[in-house]
């Protein structure tokens, strides 16, 4: 058996497009695949860009808000799952602290395998 970290203290302080958030890495392979923990403090974001590859954004603790496309902003909370296409703008924002796990490859398909949550 062996331990790993992937808490907010080994993590990378991220300040990309306006962001303020620490990622801590937990996958990278080499078909590509990468998934990290993202660690938001109070008033945190990851900044409005555009996703690379599609992208599903796991709402692990703590709450924030989300926005695609368009000015439109959707509350997130524990539990909650945001997938971004590729190559769709997107950010996630926070006023009391936000942890969520983020997973990105271009075999992304969550339809097919988690159930959409009905007041979005």
């Amino acid at each position: 058996m062996e331990f790993y970290r992937f808490d907010k203290g080994v993590g990378r302080n991220i300040r990309k497009f306006d962001s303020d958030f620490v990622m801590s890495r937990i996958i990278n392979t080499d078909k590509p695949v990468h998934i990290g923990c993202m660690h938001l403090e109070a008033n945190g974001c990851i900044g409005y860009h555009q996703a690379v590859t599609p992208q599903l954004l796991l709402i692990l603790k703590g709450e924030g808000w989300v926005r695609g496309e368009t000015d439109e902003r959707y509350i997130v909370k524990s539990g909650d799952a945001v997938f971004w296409k590729k190559d769709e703008w997107h950010e996630t924002i926070t006023d009391k602290g936000l942890t969520a796990i983020v997973i990105e490859s271009e075999e992304l398909s969550p339809a097919s395998y988690m159930k959409s949550k009905d007041n979005i």
